[in-house]
Parts: C-alpha cells; sequence; structure tokens
C-alpha cells in the first residue's frame, strides 16, 4: 500500500488528507472534518462521543473506519480515524451543521479532480505547481522541483525493476547518492537544516536540486549501463552516481569560493518564501 499525505482546504481551514494508490480512494481526518462542522473547540471528544453513539446504534461506517498516520498538531505522524468520501457523506447525516452540505460538494469535487489527475497525468503535474506556488515558492524552484520528482521516479523505477524493496533499500541507497555528493545522511543533511518531519528535497536550494538531480540521473544511467545483479552491487552504483554530482560540486565551489550546500530552509528568507502548511511526508524511503 502505497499511501501520500496532503492538506486540503475548505474555507481555508486544513483537511488532512491521505491518498491511498492501492484503492485509489482518499481518506479524510475525520477530526478535522469535525471541527469545521461544528467549530468544536475540542473535536476529537465530539467524535469520540459520536463513534459512541453510532456504534450502540450499529453503525457500520464507524466500524469500517481506519487509522491512518497524520501530521499532529505537535509536527509528529500519529494515527487518526479516517474516513472515504462514502463513509463521510454517512457521518456528515449524523452532525447537525449549515456548513453539512457545502462541504458534501466540496469532497465530491477534490475526489473528481483526483479521478481527472489519474485519466490526465498533466494535470497532477498543473495541481502540483499550484500547491507550490500556493505555499510560497518562486517559478523558477518549482520547475526545478517538479523536475527533481520526475528524475527520481525514473531512478526508482530502475530499482524496483531489478527487483529492490521500497522502504529500507530504497533509503539505504538514497543515503549513499546523499552522502557522496553533498557529504550527509539524508538525516544528517535534514539536521543540518533544522528539519524534522519536512521533505528534504522541499528545503534544498536550486543547487543543491540541481546537483541532486545529477546523482540521481547519473546513479540511473550507470545502473542501465552496468546491470547490477546484487544489492552491494547497487551500493556501488549508488555511490559513483553521487561522485558524479561531487565533481561537479567540488567545480562549481571552486568557482564561486565557497560551499553551496546551505543550512537553510524553506522557512528561511532567500531561500523560498515562507510557508503556511505542513510539508508532505517524507520522500527518502520512496
Amino acid at each position: 500500500m502505497t499511501q501520500q499525505n496532503a492538506i486540503k482546504l475548505f474555507e481555508q481551514k486544513q483537511v488532512r488528507s491521505v491518498w491511498d494508490d492501492t484503492t485509489e480512494e482518499w481518506y479524510f481526518s475525520v477530526v478535522d472534518v469535525i471541527a469545521i462542522l461544528t467549530d468544536s473547540d475540542n473535536p476529537q471528544v465530539y467524535w469520540r462521543v459520536l463513534k459512541k453513539r453510532l456504534s450502540a446504534e450499529g453503525n457500520q461506517t464507524v466500524t469500517n473506519c481506519n487509522a491512518f498516520k497524520m501530521i499532529a498538531p505537535d509536527g509528529k505522524m500519529r494515527k487518526t480515524d479516517v474516513a472515504t468520501a462514502e463513509q463521510l457523506f454517512r457521518l456528515i447525516q449524523s452532525i447537525p451543521s449549515p456548513k453539512a452540505e457545502p462541504f458534501k460538494l466540496w469532497i465530491a469535487q477534490v475526489v473528481a479532480e483526483r479521478l481527472d489527475q489519474m485519466q490526465d497525468p498533466e494535470r497532477s503535474i498543473q495541481q502540483a505547481m499550484l500547491d507550490y506556488k500556493r505555499l510560497g515558492y518562486s517559478d523558477n524552484w518549482i520547475n526545478q522541483r517538479l523536475k527533481s520528482i520526475e528524475i527520481r521516479k525514473e531512478l526508482t523505477d530502475e530499482w524496483k525493476k531489478r527487483g529492490l524493496e521500497e522502504g529500507p533499500q530504497f533509503a539505504v541507497l538514497t543515503d549513499i547518492i546523499y552522502k557522496a555528493w553533498a557529504g550527509k545522511s539524508a538525516r544528517e543533511y535534514k539536521q543540518f537544516k533544522g528539519l524534522k518531519k519536512e521533505n528534504l528535497r522541499d528545503n534544498m536550494t536550486n543547487r543543491e536540486l540541481v546537483l541532486n538531480m545529477l546523482a540521481e540521473v547519473s546513479t540511473k544511467d550507470i545502473s542501465e549501463e552496468t546491470d547490477p545483479e546484487t544489492f552491494s552491487d547497487h551500493m556501488d552504483v549508488a555511490r559513483r552516481g553521487g561522485n558524479v554530482a561531487k565533481t561537479a560540486r567540488d567545480q562549481l565551489e571552486k568557482e564561486l569560493g565557497h560551499s553551496v550546500i546551505s543550512s537553510g530552509n524553506a522557512k528561511t528568507p532567500g531561500i523560498t518564501a515562507d510557508p503556511k502548511l505542513p510539508f508532505n511526508e517524507d520522500e527518502e524511503s520512496k
């Protein structure tokens, strides 16, 4: 199951959401929905009471609700009850609110947009551009970031084709690539930038993005040419790909007279504008 966390906005209020590639459905945080519909100071308590009442009535919607990890107010990933659009429509019937009908229309629109994007990938790219733009990123940075996503996917597709596992193996190879060209593992790089759950690439400068793209495309190309068989072989290829970008980095720093590895992040003036919403889940293990 591959999940992608997202933040959706209804009347400028956040609704934490997860897209599940396996079921091809959106899952929405029930607590966030209740907070919007009821304006309750404690939507968790409201949901707890409502869930107990609906369960006593034998309501299957409550029984079938899942729990996914989402970004909590403290910045940590915590499990929270989620519901599909269909389940939400049923739950909303039990919540008296003047916002119920507008919210149903909004949910339907979110679902329809995702289906449109699945039929036309260009819509996904356009949506990503709008999302980054809304978070305050410059057009130049957005173009680099979208290109980096394309290159990353080409690399992970190459890894999948050769039987590598998403998760630990992808993370190990990514660390090797980072270590080769940037001198830091993904964790060390994030600590250097003062990040916790935020996405590392969403906090890179244009130069860092370009160097990382060079490292990843080089790794993919070398893999295609050398046909690595063992995981040890893949580790060597990742190191060689990263070293291509390290050579470019060394030459650039020689010309500039200073390091191109920045401790700044997306909230640092001069790096990008200050985003007002949490970042999506980290990509390093994908």
